[in-house]
Formats: C-alpha cells, structure tokens, sequence
C-alpha cells in the first residue's frame, strides 16, 4: 500500500482517471551560503539603527551609513577587501554615553631646513605632508592636522595648538587605545623633528549595548562573527551567546574571531584567563592596524577558506594586515607558547606578507579543570557544525512525515512507516557518503558503534549515539634524517 501525503485512499476517490501529486523531498540537494557578522561602533552621524543587524551592502554605502572613519566602517571595508562573495551584515554599537575617546599628539619640535615630505601612518593609513624650509613649527603642525583631517577614513580626527596636533579617535572606547602613529621607510624632511604620544585614555566600552544587540539575533545563523572588544565583560557577554546558539534547542552554531595587541606577556596573560570553544583570539604586538581591523581580516581570511571546506587546515592563509616590526615578531618558542595559552599566531614572510599559523579558540580547560583540546582548533568546530547540520538535513528530509513502527513490523513496501533498524541503516550509508566527501573517517567503526533505539519514555521518538570522527588537519611531518657513509646503509654492498 503505498501512502500519499493528499491524495485520497481508493475507497474515497471514485473521480476517474489519473491524480499525481508532487513529492520533492527526496531531490533535496539545497545548501546554505554562511553569513559573516561584524560588529563594531558608529559615529553619532551614522543613519544605522543601533543594535540592529543590517545587510552591508558594500563598502562606500558602510562609510555613509556608519560614517566614515568610523569603527564599524572601517572594519566592514576590511571584511570585504579580503572577501568579496560571502554575505555579509553589519551589527552596529552606538559609544557608550560614559565613554571617554582616545587622544594623542604630533608636536613639531624642529622646523624643516629644507623642503621635503613628511610621512606617517596612523591605524596604518597613510598621511602625508608637504614642509618647506620657511615653515615654522607652527605652520607645519596646521599643514599635517589639516592632512589628517582631509582624511575622511582616518579613525580620529585633528585639532592644533600652536607646533601641536591632538588626535583624537572617533569613537569613544578602549578601541581608540589601538590607534598608533607610526613611522615609514620614507626619508623625514632635513632638520624636521617631531614628538609622538601614542593615543591613550580609551575607556567604556558599550558592553550593554553589546550585551543587548546580541540577545535580539534570534535565531539568525551567522557563521563567522569579527569581535572587535577583547575586554573581559565584552568577550564574557559574547561566550555567554554563542554558548546557546550551540545549544540542542537551537543549533545554530558559528563562532567568532578577535585580535589582541600587546607584548608577549600581555597577550599570554589575556589568553590564559579565557576558555571559550567558540572565540579565537589571534596575538600581535605593535602592529600599526588595530587589533579590531585584524579581527575583521582574520574573519574574513578563515570565512573565505571554511565555506570552501572547512576541513582544510588554515594555515598558510594570507591576511591583508600590515605586520608588526621586525623586533617585535615573536619566534617559534615564543609562538608555540601562546598556543598553550588560548591565543592563536601567524608569521610573516620575508616580504611582509602576514599568514595565518594556527587559528585555536581559547578553550583549554575541561569542566574539571583539566587540559582538553577536544575543541582546540577553530576548524573541529566548524566540521561538526557542518556534519551535525548535514546530519539534520538529511533525517528530515528522509523521514519528514513517517510513522514509527519497532523494528520486525510487518509492512507494505512504499508505506510511510520506519524503523530503528532503518533509521540506523540509512545513518551509516549516509556517514559513509560523507567519508566519501572527506569529511568524517572511520566508518567501520561509526556502523559498530552507532545506537538508534526508541525512546522507552517516549513511543514517538528514536534516540542514538552516532559516534562522529572528523578528518583530521596535517599540521606538522617530523623526520628524523640521519646522514650515513655508504658503508654503513643497510643492504649496502
């Protein structure tokens, strides 16, 4: 007998002659296109509402609707110079009313003795200026804040008293703290010397506002989240949200990426403190970007990669951030440290070109305080949230509307009825389909291991254990080359 899901049985239809009705479920080959959320402040002439996710719908229209120089702009321009296809939305922050902006200052000290170009990078832009001879200290710190200012991109904004610029950042926040003013390989005009205070002060960020924004996502599926925040209650407000997008109830899963400035005992001591599996903190010292455009580079970099296979080791990556300085790039103990410590690393090439090395989660520690890196890599994560959402895919459009019957009963093929046993069946050819994809392994072993069984308070429900073994990430090959005379190689004559 077969069973329809409309048409009527044959004792109740008596209308000749042919009635076909559409069933479609078994066709379903449908994916999904991950999306990418960035957060980050607007500046008070931004037309975003604050709180609520938006489309970006490209770089300029980000400027105009976050403003420009703006934390949020700028990191969306980031996102999408280094991926292009990917969708992507925007959470937008208003500063928080008690917060305070960073502030800084180019003083001239010397004037120019002859004519030249003055050159520094702040946030890692470009600011250039032209000095001559006849400038005072003071005409030349107005020619540079009037440069700065004309760089409507720049994350602060300049104002001058008599040889000095203050800059000040945009946004009000720890993020301003980031700011850095720094030097090129550009010759300084003859004579011209200046005095550089870094941006400091920085302080409130919107941890409300955050806290707030991320509650109303709902059940929307953001896959790769840039962070710009790495302060304690910002990145616990964020733990606490992805912990329940992990959740049996809503499945939604993703995770989030973030960037740390500081010395090497700065960033190790942050990256201890955490033990999240769902955020990646990635350490730098001195860079001249800040660490909040990083995160929007590293999101990017891991998004473009994760969507194509997220399988694939990540390293090797190629970042679009300018690297620290040469002293201040930390070498292989130093690296290998900071991956004992929650805080992901990248190198440099000898042209400049940063890499990613190795993208972990700060997650270190089990439920009993004891060392676990069942969770470790970004990539784990991101396979079993694709295995767990192909595995549902596939359950609910094999079974969408089936009756449930225990294994042995007696049935009509075609008939909408399941079993246990079937169910099991169809997992293990589904999981050996997977390993086929190079997804899972170990399918042997998974049809073994694999528990599908009714529910003893429940006659509706089947309940299982699918023992899942993602495909692993080649990291490292070690080799233990041993130089031999031709004497003593074995089999030699």
């Amino acid at each position: 007998m077969v069973s329809f899901n409309e048409i009527p049985g044959g004792g109740a239809l008596r209308v000749p002659f042919f009635f076909a009705e559409l069933d479609a479920t078994g066709a379903n080959r449908g994916g999904r296109l991950p999306k990418a959320l960035v957060i980050g402040q607007m500046v008070a002439a931004g037309t975003l509402t604050p709180g609520v996710p938006v489309l970006c719908q490209g770089a300029g229209w980000a400027k105009s609707a976050a403003g420009q120089g703006s934390m949020l702009a700028l990191m969306a321009a980031q996102y999408r110079a280094r991926d292009e296809f990917g969708p992507l939305y925007l959470l937008p922050l208003a500063d928080d009313a008690a917060g305070v902006a960073a502030t800084g200052s180019i003083q001239v000290t010397a004037a120019a003795t002859a004519p030249g170009t003055f050159v520094r990078k702040i946030a890692g832009q470009r600011v250039s200026v032209a000095v001559s001879s006849a400038q005072t200290t003071a005409q030349a710190a107005a020619a540079i804040g009037a440069a700065i200012n004309a760089l409507s991109d720049l994350p602060v904004t300049a104002t001058v008293s008599t040889n000095t610029v203050t800059i000040t950042a945009r946004n009000k926040g720890l993020g301003g703290n980031e700011i850095t003013v720094t030097t090129t390989d550009d010759a300084p005009p003859a004579g011209m010397a200046v005095t550089v205070v870094q941006p400091t002060g920085g302080a409130g960020n919107p941890v409300t506002a955050l806290t707030n924004a991320l509650a109303l996502l709902g059940d929307a599926d953001f896959d790769y989240i840039a962070m710009p925040f790495t302060d304690t209650s910002s990145l616990d407000a964020l733990r606490a949200h992805l912990v329940t997008r992990w959740s049996w109830s809503r499945m939604l899963y993703g995770g989030a990426f973030a960037s740390v400035r500081g010395t090497l005992g700065t960033v190790t001591t942050m990256g201890t403190a955490r033990n999240d599996p769902h955020v990646c903190i990635m350490g730098a010292d001195s860079a001249p970007e800040p660490g909040w455009i990083w995160a929007a580079d590293i999101t990017a970099a891991a998004a473009t990669s994760l969507r194509a296979d997220p399988g694939r080791p990540l390293q090797t990556v190629a970042l679009n951030v300018q690297p620290p300085p040469i002293d201040k790039r930390w070498g292989l103990g130093d690296r290998n440290a900071l991956l004992f410590s929650g805080i992901a690393t990248f190198t440099t090439d000898a042209d400049g070109q940063v890499r990613i090395e190795r993208l972990i989660t700060t997650f270190q520690r089990n439920a009993f305080g004891q060392p676990d890196d069942s969770l470790l890599d970004v990539e784990r994560n991101y396979q079993a949230a694709d295995i767990l959402r192909r595995m549902r895919s596939y359950v609910e459009t094999t079974y969408p509307r089936m009756k449930l019957a225990d294994d042995g009963t007696n049935f009509r093929p075609g008939a909408r009825v399941v079993t246990p046993s079937m169910i099991r069946r169809a997992l293990i050819a589904f999981y050996k389909s997977m390993e086929k994809d190079g997804l899972v392994q170990n399918s042997a072993a998974f049809a073994t291991a694999l528990v599908v069984e009714r529910a003893t308070g429940n006659r509706c429900r089947v309940d299982g254990i699918a023992p899942i073994v993602p495909v692993d990430q080649l990291r490292q090959v070690a080799i233990q080359a041993q130089l031999r005379d031709a004497v003593g190689v074995a089999g030699a004559l």
